[in-house]
């Protein structure tokens, strides 16, 4: 059985050379070493995900060129491991994965590691990928359609957790539209509009639970009124690294409507105040953040709106239109999809959108 298991390797290992030699010539191990020898790591970027405590990977490096390499797993290797020694960063091991169709490394079993995005458009042969933004607004209190069961909430993220899903944050899902980053096959984005207290109360310990980051659209009229976050909530939510603030305009007005009394003059003014005041102020309260991300109020905007929000330095915009967004999507009108409270479990995993079947010609 161990002759079975060694020719089973050989014959892996084989495959994968021929697959790395015909990306890149010549052949090479790291800076030009011997194949055989184990290259230098790669210097390990900042986290704050639970991967960082992981080990560095210490198998060897078999063979490499400047797109790819074929690495030989030592025992007690990880994902997180191997990700943080080539790849810069503990948390892009799906990478690994997904090019290997594996769950987990096995020591002696070579593996092949992408040095370079090997599909950053989420495009194969029978679909396409798309990465759907989910949209709540309160939380807990009185039942109504919208504002989710604090309950349901944990189980949804639960099961998110459970069955593959990653959870990424909307910066991801710009550079993943710029095709400068591939995401993972099942990328989901967390967003929460106006910025109700019942996020601190609710959603935060839950995201703090699993580990999920999470963009809160907040309108800088409301924070500190009612039953709206404070700063102070806000700045503490940021400090955790899990909590990106963006802006939801400065009154949560309807941008595309023109007040009565408004002329045409007025009505822009007011629509490039209700960008720049509510990013200023953000800007300001929250040192260190940089506002570059909007939800359009109600999910309404036209043409002018939209210019606007460019002028005023946006470059991602949302808005509640449905569905996934594919490498292709409009940056400045993405789709996302509002979770209700009335909704079921089943009707929640309904609704997450990440891939489109491709008919064949």
């Amino acid at each position: 059985m161990a002759r079975a298991a060694h020719r089973c390797a050989a014959t892996a290992l084989a495959g994968l050379v021929l697959l790395l030699g015909a990306c890149a010539s010549p052949l090479s191990g790291p800076d030009d070493t011997p194949a055989t020898s184990p290259g230098p790591p790669a210097a390990a970027a900042p986290t704050t995900t639970g991967d960082a405590a992981a080990p560095e990977a210490r198998g060897q490096v078999l063979a490499r060129s400047a797109r790819l390499l074929v690495y030989l797993p030592a025992a007690g290797d990880s994902l997180a491991g191997m990700s943080r020694r080539f790849l810069g960063a503990p948390d892009e091991g799906w990478q690994i994965a997904e090019a290997n169709g594996i769950a987990a490394p096995e020591a002696g079993q070579p593996l092949l590691v992408p040095l370079q995005a090997l599909n950053p458009l989420g495009v194969r042969a029978d679909r396409l990928q798309l990465v759907p933004i989910l949209c709540y607004h309160r939380l807990g209190g009185t039942a109504s359609k919208m504002s989710v069961a604090p309950a349901s909430f944990e189980a949804q993220m639960s099961w998110l957790v459970t069955n593959g899903y990653r959870v990424v944050r909307l910066s991801d899902l710009g550079e993943f539209l710029a095709g400068r980053k591939p995401l993972p096959q099942r990328s989901v984005v967390l967003t929460f509009d106006d910025g109700y207290a019942s996020f601190h109360r609710f959603a935060y310990p839950v995201l703090k639970r699993h580990g999920l980051p999470a963009t809160l659209f907040v309108y800088t009229d409301f924070v500190g009124a009612g039953d709206a976050l404070s700063w102070a909530q806000l700045q503490e939510m940021r400090a955790s690294g899990l909590v990106d603030v963006q802006s939801h305009s400065k009154s949560h007005r309807n941008l595309v409507e023109r007040q009565p009394a408004e002329s045409e003059a007025r009505y822009l003014a007011n629509l490039d105040a209700e960008m720049r005041v509510s990013r200023e102020l953000l800007q300001r309260r929250l040192p260190g953040l940089d506002v570059r991300h909007l939800a359009y109020p109600f999910g309404d905007a036209d043409g002018p709106v939209i210019e606007r929000a460019r002028e005023n330095g946006y470059k991602l915009a949302a808005t509640v239109v449905p569905g996934g967004n594919a490498f292709f999507a409009a940056p400045m009108m993405l789709r996302r999809t509002m979770i209700f409270g009335d909704m079921r479990l089943e009707g929640f995993k309904a609704r997450l959108q990440v891939e489109r079947l491709l008919e064949r010609p």
